[in-house]
């Protein structure tokens, strides 16, 4: 194909790949957030909420490893298409559900997990094609569009989940997702999975490679990844003890403050609203210099705010006062975030061969999220037995400790060799360091 056809296609995917995905997430966002609150009105227990975030996260931790195996070995436009028309079906079953014999927590578990499985494989597959549908010098532009695209679904869909939630039945939360994967499904038919990839092409002859065999080549290419193995390990502990913001964000505000589903939801988008700026200011700026050390400086940032949730449980506060306090904190959540994924993203998509993109990447995600049904698990239990603020408190302690310990200067200089002979020149518009 032209050099200028393909850039032109390049830029349909762009916008292509961007609507998709806004449309996607926002009928998964409206589904989730009107699940949630209803498991917490109908059982009041953070453990039943707890069950559902499990019912989300164990699944993926499992099969991970071998989505991104099918991701690199087979064509990853019929592994988005095939997930996203199963999540379609799904839906459309808990749909016929519903209208039949009624809501369930049974049939609520049974479709997270169906739902998990099915958005993993088309999460890591997508992230796989990213420099196989862009072209190299955007794939910044198309990470942060991505992300962009991700917050605007976030602001919309839990302000638009707590204004219908209890004007409408459930039924209508589940026509909406419904159509939204149709139309996601239609708009991936349409994109060119292979314009710019650059994937071996297995020659006649060639012995097939067993999914074992692949899964290790994979593994053991990752152990060249100084980057990314560092942080897998940190990974693994703050995921754990992230699990009190998970279970315990929610739990408070709707069990203990009482909020109500609209101010709930607004909060909830404070924290899409700062994403989005970040996006938007990564979009525009230069590349971050030191990943590594933003992303260290990040987490620190993402424990203090964790901490900071629990306080309005000890300092009484106006209905007012908590939701603006509220609000803000997610806001800050929504850029610290940012800050600590987004540079290392673009990193990993430049460095990691194209060969082996899916199973880095599932493997990451399978080592991040190993201990978080654990944490999930626990985290379920100490809240309906310890004060919450405690738990936050302990946990951000650990968190920051952690990353302290684990992402220490000696580690940043293996990690950015060349941080040493220049932390002493002053930063540069643009950057963040």
């Amino acid at each position: 194909m032209d050099q200028t056809l393909k850039l032109k296609k390049a830029t349909y995917h762009l916008y292509t790949f961007t609507i998709s995905k806004l449309i996607s997430t926002f009928g998964a966002q409206v589904y989730t957030f009107a699940i949630s609150f209803y498991i917490l009105q109908l059982t009041g227990s953070a453990t039943s909420f707890a069950t559902n975030l499990i019912c989300n996260i164990l699944p993926r931790t499992l099969a991970s490893p071998i989505a991104g195996y099918v991701a690199d070995k087979y064509s990853r436009k019929k592994i988005v298409i095939i997930s996203q028309i199963a999540t379609t079906v799904t839906i459309i079953t808990l749909l016929a559900v519903t209208l039949t014999s009624g809501l369930s927590l049974l049939a609520i578990y049974i479709t997270t997990c169906v739902l998990s499985l099915t958005s993993m494989f088309s999460g890591v597959t997508f992230t796989a094609s990213i420099t196989g549908l862009i072209d190299k010098d955007r794939i910044q532009r198309a990470m942060s569009l991505n992300q962009m695209s991700i917050s605007f679904a976030a602001i919309a869909s839990p302000a638009v989940g707590g204004l219908l939630y209890g004007a409408v039945s459930m039924s209508t939360f589940l026509i909406i997702y419904i159509c939204a994967s149709i139309v996601a499904v239609i708009l991936e038919a349409t994109m060119d999975f292979n314009l710019f990839a650059n994937r071996a092409q297995k020659e006649d002859g060639q012995q097939k490679e067993s999914m074992w065999q692949g899964l290790k080549a994979g593994v053991n290419y990752l152990k060249l990844q100084k980057l990314v193995m560092t942080m897998i390990w940190i990974s693994l502990l703050i995921n754990f003890l992230f699990g009190a913001f998970e279970v315990g964000y929610s739990f408070i505000l709707i069990e203990k403050m009482k909020m109500d589903s609209q101010a709930f939801g607004l909060t909830q988008g404070a924290f899409a609203v700062g994403m989005l700026l970040m996006s938007i200011y990564f979009s525009m700026g230069k590349e971050v210099k030191y990943p590594f050390l933003v992303s260290k400086r990040g987490i620190i940032g993402l424990g203090l705010l964790m901490a900071a949730i629990g306080i309005p449980l000890v300092v009484e506060l106006s209905s007012l006062l908590t939701f603006i306090y509220y609000a803000t904190i997610m806001f800050s959540f929504g850029v610290t975030v940012m800050i600590v994924n987004t540079p290392l993203q673009v990193l990993m998509q430049k460095e990691i061969d194209d060969d082996f993109k899916g199973r880095v990447f599932s493997i990451l995600e399978t080592m991040a999220m190993a201990l978080m049904p654990l944490g999930m698990v626990i985290y379920g239990f100490l809240y309906d037995v310890f004060p919450p603020q405690w738990i936050l408190l302990t946990s951000s302690l650990l968190l920051i400790g952690v990353v302290l310990f684990l992402a220490r200067s000696s580690v940043v200089r293996k990690v950015h060799p060349e941080y040493g002979e220049a932390k002493r020149v002053p930063k540069v518009a643009g950057t963040v360091i």
